[in-house]
């Protein structure tokens, strides 16, 4: 058996905690590794039709609810995993409705002259996330990338500090200003070199749920944890597509 090191991830969806109190006693009735990746392909398709719907039908105010929705939902998973059968499917439905109008709302930004600026954008900002998670899927069964217990302290630190300068950022912006690097309009070197930064670490965080989600598998967690390790990878995923989408914008600038 696989040896797994205590810290799992700064996702607060998916860390060792998660399965405090939680294994199963009946094998037939236990967390796999297909039946997580059933469950979050499940997740994805619900995910995928809703934004597409909201991005062709142009519905831009359901960014709001679909983003305040999507965190309730996911703070009602994280507290009662046990639930995640139920909510993953709802927070599915709620982020797609949200990352939908955010990347119609993307493609609908016009220049001085009229013309759309990030036109296409989506469409290349998810090709490249499903390129990013096909390809760490293979280097990680291929133990081409391990998670080892440095790779979980680096990656935990640099995560946590991107979310630090979120926070200064959401702080900020009530006084009508922010991160500059966090600016799409920002497209100097270095603006587009942090995003580039932001994405190889929402990245490998990637790794670090892959390595929660067969930890799980091999303590015998009950059935209901595959819709929980559905759930960490989307939360993975949305971080990773939104950071895609503005450091897409960012070089479109230039």
């Amino acid at each position: 058996m696989r040896k797994h090191l205590s810290y799992r991830t700064k996702n607060p969806a998916l860390n060792s905690k998660s399965f405090q109190g939680s294994i199963g006693s009946n094998p037939s009735d236990t967390m796999t590794i297909n039946g997580t990746v059933d469950k979050t392909a499940i997740s994805l398709c619900i995910l995928i039709v809703a934004g597409y719907f909201t991005y062709t039908s142009s519905m831009l105010w359901l960014i709001l609810p679909g983003c305040i929705g999507g965190f309730i939902v996911a703070m009602i998973t994280i507290f009662k995993q046990q639930w995640a059968p139920y909510t993953v499917p709802v927070y599915a439905l709620l982020e797609g409705l949200a990352l939908g109008g955010v990347s119609k709302l993307y493609e609908s930004i016009q220049g001085q002259n009229g013309e759309l600026l990030y036109e296409g954008i989506a469409l290349q900002a998810i090709t490249i996330t499903v390129c990013i998670l096909l390809s760490l899927l293979l280097a990680y069964r291929a133990n081409i990338i391990k998670a080892t217990e440095n790779f979980k302290l680096g990656v935990f630190a640099a995560t946590g500090g991107i979310f630090l300068i979120y926070i200064v950022d959401f702080i900020m912006s009530f006084f009508g200003t922010g991160v500059s690097v966090l600016n799409i309009t920002n497209s100097s070197n270095f603006s587009i070199l942090f995003s580039l930064g932001v994405v190889v670490i929402a990245s490998l965080n990637l790794v670090i749920d892959f390595d929660f989600i067969e930890e799980g598998a091999e303590k015998g967690a009950p059935k209901y944890m595959e819709w929980y390790g559905a759930f960490g990878l989307l939360v993975t995923l949305v971080w990773l597509y939104l950071e895609i989408l503005r450091m897409l914008a960012k070089m479109r600038n230039r």
